[in-house]
């Protein structure tokens, strides 16, 4: 029986999972190796959490599967995901421990959601006009 943890993350409206498997240390993101993956900012928030656990990292396969939102928030949920599922896979507590210490939103996904629109405007916060004051 082959262990796999699978793990998710959030951010605005974009949904990351990620699964975590004994392996050689590859990482794809929608089954694209995460070296193609652009652009690179967003490549190196996604492998922040593996640069900062190490070498434990290398013995891991992890696969993201992440839709909806735009591509930096696709990318926070990914780092958030990947960093869940490390520490579940590795029943690390020193690994968590230091990723909250170093990032919060490495293991805790935003809560933040969109506000609903109201009946006297046009959106959230906006209203309409009065021309008669």
């Amino acid at each position: 029986m082959v262990k796999v943890v699978v793990s998710s993350g959030k951010r605005k409206s974009a949904v990351a999972r990620a699964s975590v498997r004994k392996g050689k240390g590859l990482v794809r993101i929608n089954h694209v190796p995460v070296e193609l993956h652009e652009p690179n900012l967003a490549r190196v928030m996604i492998m922040e959490p593996l640069t900062l656990a190490g070498d434990r990292s290398t013995k891991v396969d992890i696969d993201i599967n992440v839709q909806g939102g735009g591509i930096m928030g696709q990318a926070m949920a990914s780092r958030t995901a990947v960093a869940k599922g490390l520490v579940q896979f590795l029943e690390d507590q020193d690994l968590e421990k230091m990723y909250l210490q170093y990032d919060r939103s490495l293991m805790v996904s935003d809560p933040r959601r969109k506000l609903p629109k109201n009946p006297e405007g046009r959106g959230a916060r906006k209203k309409h006009q009065k021309s008669y004051r």
